[in-house]
């Protein structure tokens, strides 16, 4: 097998988590923190920190990114959330560790159990963290080529139909407007726009993108423009895009108001 081969493997999340589990419980086990370098031989130390952080992973890999899908669609930020799931998430390694290690040294009883959850909680505060930024880091590669022709018609709830009048982004969100509502779709802008390539459209500002079959007049306040679209809705148009689109025939003087 070539390095590159090897190196795609590796990079699946699958194999890169047990990877990266394996070489913590390795660590853990030569260096045999709180003590446990006094527990047996390195070996069966090497042993019960592999088991453990294993079953530590699993815990985390499974529940954190479903807490943080939960959690994003109800737009709680990170501090709000994580810490109170950490510590939850917790008591399942602690509960493994302590029943294998008194299997292993009895004498480990002498340790209260709330230092031994305090002891696995300062370990395992570092997991949320690997996974979340692992998460991220995925996030930002979904922005690729595959991922970017992603239609959000696709994404939307049948009532809503796939006749889009608009983007709007919304955090990490895009709020795709239709002539029966709207729904938040998890992609970028950009991402969103390369999936509705079949539908003549602009970009009118940082975060809009308008449908020209949607639009039915010019608003001018000022200085400000803003687009007017079927229903309720105003698009904005940033004045660094102004010269452009009206150039191109998107601002038809005869439709302002």
């Amino acid at each position: 097998m070539s390095w590159g081969r090897v190196g795609a493997v590796l990079r699946r999340p699958a194999v890169a988590a047990v990877a990266a589990s394996t070489a913590c419980g390795l660590i853990l086990g030569v260096l045999g923190p709180f003590g446990s370098y006094l527990n047996g031989a390195p070996a069966q130390r090497i042993g019960y920190w592999l088991v453990c952080v294993w079953g530590g992973s699993l815990t985390f890999g499974l529940c954190v990114p479903a807490l943080a899908r939960w959690a994003q669609a109800r737009r709680l930020p990170v501090w709000l959330w994580a810490p109170p799931a950490v510590a939850l998430l917790s008591l399942a390694p602690a509960a493994l560790s302590r029943l294998l290690a008194l299997r292993l040294w009895p004498v480990v009883s002498q340790v209260s159990a709330g230092e031994w959850y305090g002891q696995c909680l300062a370990i395992s505060t570092v997991a949320p963290l690997a996974i979340l930024g692992f998460t991220q880091r995925r996030s930002v590669d979904a922005s690729g080529p595959e991922s970017a022709a992603a239609d959000p018609r696709d994404r939307l709830p049948a009532r809503l139909g796939r006749d889009v009048l608009c983007l709007q982004v919304e955090d990490h969100y895009v709020r795709v407007h239709t002539p029966h509502g709207s729904a938040l779709v998890l992609m970028s802008l950009a991402q969103a726009m390369a999936g509705l390539k079949d539908v003549e459209g602009v970009q009118t500002h940082r975060s809009w993108w308008v449908a020209r079959g949607a639009i039915t007049g010019v608003i001018e306040d000022g200085r400000n423009l803003r687009l007017r679209l079927t229903g309720t809705l105003e698009a904005p148009v940033s004045r660094s895009r102004v010269g452009r689109l009206r150039e191109e025939g998107w601002l038809d003087p005869g439709s302002a108001v």
